[in-house]
C-alpha cells in the first residue's frame, strides 16, 4: 500500500485508528475456545465488527509464535482475510525483528512476500544494514522504534551520546538511509511531550503510537503535537477495544470502543481542516 492510499482511507473514514491483534487465548471469551481455531475466529470478528472504524491492523506476532505451528496459521488466515476481504487497510506485522545482511532480507521477504503484511517493526540497534533490506521493497513500510512507549525506554533511548538524546540520534541517521522515505517511526503516546522535538526532525513521515487507551495516552496530546500535513498518525489501541466484553457480543463491545476512539480522531480532523 502506497503512502497515498494510506491517507485516502484517513480521509475516508474520518480515522487514523490501527487496532492492535494481541489475541491471548486466555482473554477472548471462552465460546470460542470450541472454535477449530479460536485464535482466527476471534479475530475475525473483531475485524468483521471494527474495519468500518479503522485504517490499519497490528497483530503482535509474538501472540502468534507463543502457539507454535497453530498460531502461526492463525496469524497467516487472519492477514490473508485481510487482504481478500478489507485490502483497503493497512497491515502491520508487529515483529520487531533487528538483525543484518541476509538475515534481514529474509525477514523482510517472510512478512513482505510470504505473509504479505504492508508493514513490520524493526529495532534500529544494529543499524544501516538491519534496516535497509526492508526498504527496498517497493510500496512497503519499515516502521522503525524510535521512542516507545514502555518504562525501560528511559534505559536507552533518552540517554545522550555526545549532548544528544539516543532516540533523536537513530531518527537524524535514519533520514540517510536508502529508501528512507518508506521509513514510519514508532512513538508511544506515554511520550506525548516529545513529538514535538520529533516533529521537528521528522516532518513527514508517519507515526505508530501505542500507549492510547489501557497504558494511559491522550488522543489529544498526541494529535497536538503530532499531526502534520498529511495527518502522519495512526493511534494504535490493543486491548481497550479487544476485551471490551468477555460474552458473545465481545466483537459488538470492540466496536462500541474503536467508535468512541473514530468520533475523538474525526474531531481531530476536522480542527486539523479548520486551522485549529
Amino acid at each position: 500500500m502506497t503512502t497515498e492510499e494510506l491517507v485516502a482511507q484517513i480521509y475516508l473514514k474520518k480515522s487514523f485508528l490501527c487496532i492492535g491483534l494481541d489475541t491471548d487465548l486466555k482473554k477472548i471469551p471462552p465460546h470460542l475456545l470450541e472454535e477449530p481455531d479460536p485464535i482466527f475466529a476471534f479475530n475475525k470478528a473483531i475485524i468483521d465488527a471494527t474495519h468500518h472504524l479503522c485504517v490499519a491492523y497490528k497483530p503482535n506476532t509474538a501472540f502468534y509464535e507463543a502457539y507454535g505451528l497453530k498460531g502461526w496459521e492463525a496469524l497467516s488466515k487472519t492477514i490473508e482475510y485481510l487482504n481478500d476481504e478489507y485490502p483497503e487497510i493497512f497491515t502491520i506485522a508487529d515483529a520487531k525483528r533487528g538483525d543484518i545482511g541476509n538475515t534481514a532480507t529474509r525477514y523482510a521477504k517472510a512478512f513482505f512476500e510470504a505473509l504479505n503484511f504492508d508493514s513490520i517493526t524493526v529495532a534500529p540497534y544494529m543499524g544501516r544494514d538491519s534496516i535497509e533490506p526492508f526498504l527496498e521493497f517497493e510500496n512497503k513500510h519499515t516502521i522503525l522504534l524510535a521512542l516507545t512507549s514502555n518504562p525501560g525506554a528511559f534505559d536507552f533511548q533518552t540517554q545522550k551520546v555526545d549532548t544528544t538524546e539516543l532516540y533523536k540520534n537513530v531518527l537524524e541517521t535514519s533520514k540517510a538511509y536508502k529508501n528512507s522515505e518508506n521509513l514510519m517511526f514508532v512513538v508511544g503516546a506515554t511520550k506525548a511531550s516529545y513529538l514535538k522535538e520529533i516533529r521537528a526532525i521528522v516532518p513527514d513521515h508517519f507515526l505508530l503510537v501505542p500507549g492510547v487507551g489501557a497504558q494511559g495516552g491522550k488522543l489529544d496530546e498526541v494529535c497536538r503535537f503530532g499531526l502534520n500535513h498529511q495527518v502522519g498518525l495512526l493511534i494504535n489501541s490493543s486491548r481497550g477495544i479487544l476485551y471490551a466484553s468477555k460474552g458473545k457480543d465481545f466483537a459488538e463491545k470492540a466496536a462500541v470502543e474503536a467508535g468512541i476512539l473514530q468520533q475523538g480522531m474525526a474531531i481531530e480532523l476536522e480542527k486539523m481542516k479548520l486551522g485549529s
